[in-house]
């Protein structure tokens, strides 16, 4: 009995023991397969990232700026100014979101062309009204004259590579504190200062306190801000002896000192921290020249035995000396030089044009006249000469270049309206209505230049 259970017991270790021995190997094979199973991703990982990343420079090369720039400025598409329903155009005014504003949280600087651009509808309107706001002048003032149509006040100017904010009356007046601004000019500076004071009335009113014997130059004042508003009347920035009547009907020549700058406001410019000068249409009238107190010539006069020189002439000149006087002034505030304003007559011109348009235009439909790009030309022209000089000088002068936000607003002046009720029944029918094709309406599309102004101030 004891043998044949120590035989039985010797024969269940050896089958414990083989069982074992099996067991090991299993987990050693075991062992080894899951090792190779770890390995193969973690070589596969490294060659994808590789591929991965060659792909990404292949397709999103790091482009050379300069050719970057120039071919996104060919591929921009023009964006068509539609003359339909406001309505149409609410899922486009949004903005489709910058991808790098949603991943990083924060706004991305551009930098763009802010004159380059088109008018697009903005169904909020201008901020003030002709009843809000009693600056407005009564040729300028086109709701209350009786202008029958609104839609004109629904639009407003957008760049066509970036956004740009709308003017912030509140932040201006704030950056303006214990500051003086002028914008010196013609009859298109009074139309623009009236509107900057519009825009700022809904923080402050301004008081004025100030107006020459004439009342075309006048000065205001943000008692709060300690902030002043001039515009200074001086529509050929050279001395001028001008003869004609409050509709601007001459009755003689002007009188044009091409080599004296007019004292308006060269005695008031180095105490000016901002300005805004231009100048334009009154060098188309018919003048006589001057230099050295001598006669040199004159534009238009067959009446007069003198060489005609061409507005062309004097006006550059002028805006040489002009720009010439401000590049080399060792001015240490912010000067603006403005471009002339396009007009928008048809069949005629200040005494019997018209201009009926309701709606802003397409690039396309509208052009410069011949004697507006004369203007400009030259305009752009000095601008390039002073704009080193002053640079090197540490004088800070901008150009203002309206003129193509103000060619695409044929829509915006106030044509028969600068008069109250010019069809009124109990006028007589054989008077003449003059249009004014030149000023604009207030509020009205002039009131964008101060947002590109603002921008320019902020950012640039």
């Amino acid at each position: 009995m004891k043998l044949n259970w120590s035989l039985k017991k010797n024969n269940h270790l050896l089958v414990k023991l083989a069982v074992s021995i099996l067991l090991v190997g299993l987990a050693f094979r075991l062992f080894v397969f899951k090792s190779q199973e770890f390995t193969a991703p973690s070589e596969l990982e490294t060659s994808g990232s590789a591929d991965v990343d060659r792909i990404e420079v292949v397709a999103e090369p790091e482009p050379e700026p300069a050719k970057a720039k120039a071919e996104g400025e060919a591929k921009a598409p023009e964006a068509e100014v539609s003359t339909g329903d406001v309505s149409e155009y609410e899922d486009q005014n949004q903005m489709p979101q910058n991808e790098t504003e949603d991943q990083i949280g924060m706004p991305v600087k551009e930098k763009c062309d802010l004159f380059t651009g088109d008018w697009v509808p903005n169904p909020s309107g201008p901020v003030y009204t002709n009843a809000s706001c009693p600056l407005i002048e009564s040729h300028q003032n086109c709701i209350r004259n009786g202008r029958p149509d609104s839609g004109y006040l629904y639009w407003r100017w957008k760049p066509r590579d970036c956004e740009l904010p709308p003017f912030d009356a509140e932040k201006f007046l704030d950056m303006m504190r214990n500051k003086t601004w002028a914008l010196i000019g013609d009859s298109i500076s009074r139309n623009h200062v009236q509107s900057v004071l519009c825009m700022l009335s809904t923080v402050e009113q301004a008081v004025e306190v100030y107006h020459d014997e004439d009342y075309k130059s006048k000065r205001w004042h943000f008692s709060s801000y300690n902030f002043s508003v001039s515009v200074i009347w001086s529509p050929f920035l050279t001395k001028a002896a001008t003869f004609e009547d409050f509709n601007g009907v001459s009755t003689s020549e002007v009188e044009l000192q091409l080599d004296k700058l007019d004292e308006k406001w060269t005695d008031l410019y180095s105490n000016l921290d901002y300005m805004i000068i231009s100048t334009g249409k009154w060098f188309l009238k018919s003048s006589i020249y001057y230099e050295n107190d001598t006669v040199v010539g004159c534009h238009y006069c067959p009446k007069r035995n003198l060489t005609e020189l061409g507005f062309d002439y004097a006006y550059g000149k002028t805006l040489h000396s002009v720009l010439d006087f401000i590049a080399t002034s060792n001015h240490k505030g912010s000067i603006f030089f403005r471009t002339s304003t396009p007009d928008h007559f048809e069949n005629g011109d200040w005494h019997n044009g018209t201009c009926e348009k309701t709606n802003p235009a397409k690039g396309d439909e509208v052009e410069l006249k011949y004697l507006s790009k004369i203007l400009r030309d030259i305009e752009l022209a000095e601008f390039e000469k002073a704009a080193p000089k002053a640079a090197e000088n540490g004088v800070n002068l901008k150009l203002l270049d309206f003129s193509s936000l103000s060619l695409l607003r044929p829509d915006g002046h106030p044509g028969p309206y600068r008069e109250f009720q010019p069809f009124a029944k109990e006028k007589d029918k054989n008077a003449r209505v003059q249009k004014d094709c030149l000023h604009w309406c207030l509020p009205g599309p002039i009131d964008a230049w101060n947002d590109l102004i603002m921008e320019m101030i902020v950012n640039r």
